[in-house]
């Protein structure tokens, strides 16, 4: 029984065969391509559990690409790349990746950052059960929706990537409670072998921020407590 599909995206056919091998290995279905422009249409006719990005690509980068899906979908993009300079990952998670590897990366640590985010992926819905009866969090005008992972306010769709969708639920379960960076990050980035990198969290919390406040005249949901952390501050606290 397969353990989930992959589609990995990457010019390098070398690169390509060594990520079928050591997915294949551990019961993964592999499709691919080393075209950057097919990767979207490939994403829409597989529905793929998850994405492996070379961001360095011809003719089309896996920036533009990650942009591409994250208009469509919210499956986890992990970036593959030569490079490790700070700029570079944070230009990734602000176009919606939820991790970079980069090149060379041993199997094990692939394979570990892999099963991580498919873990969390399958988990999140019940983890959702879990913590509530309720399949909505209200906040006038906000609502989640945790079956649906939609989020509207004042009945107006907020695209979300997965990750920010988690990290709004986080901090709107627990209005007004403090979360240190450091709490944010363990919670949304478990993955072995990732560097703690709380420029990450703050990325993220920006791009949530933007996207929440449509209007001058939407609430600032999502606050900071200066030298602690961030917390969500709802302006009717109505849970259905």
């Amino acid at each position: 029984m397969s353990q989930g599909k992959i589609l990995v995206v990457d010019n390098e056919i070398d690169i390509v065969q060594l990520l079928r091998l050591y997915l294949s290995r551990e019961g993964f279905e592999v499709i691919w391509t080393t075209e950057s422009e097919r990767a979207l249409s490939m994403v829409e006719e597989n529905e793929p559990d998850l994405v492996l990005l070379d961001v360095v690509m011809p003719n089309l980068s896996g920036i533009e690409v990650c942009k591409q899906i994250r208009e469509v979908s919210e499956v986890p993009i992990l970036f593959l790349s030569c490079k490790d300079q700070d700029t570079d990952k944070v230009l990734g998670f602000t176009m919606g990746a939820d991790d970079y590897i980069t090149k060379p990366f041993s199997r094990i640590e692939l394979v570990a950052r892999v099963k991580a985010h498919l873990r969390r992926k399958y988990s999140q819905q019940s983890k959702d059960d879990l913590l509530s009866n309720k399949n909505l969090i209200y906040f006038d005008p906000l609502t989640i929706d945790l079956n649906g992972r939609t989020v509207t306010i004042n009945e107006t769709e907020i695209k979300l990537t997965a990750k920010e969708f988690d990290l709004l639920v986080l901090l709107a379960k627990y209005p007004n409670r403090v979360f240190t960076p450091q709490q944010i990050f363990n919670h949304l980035w478990d993955t072995y072998g990732l560097e703690e990198d709380l420029r990450t969290v703050m990325v993220h919390i920006s791009n949530l921020r933007k996207k929440l406040e449509i209007s001058p005249n939407v609430a600032k949901f999502i606050k900071t407590v200066r030298g602690v952390g961030y917390k969500f501050v709802p302006n009717v606290a109505v849970k259905v």
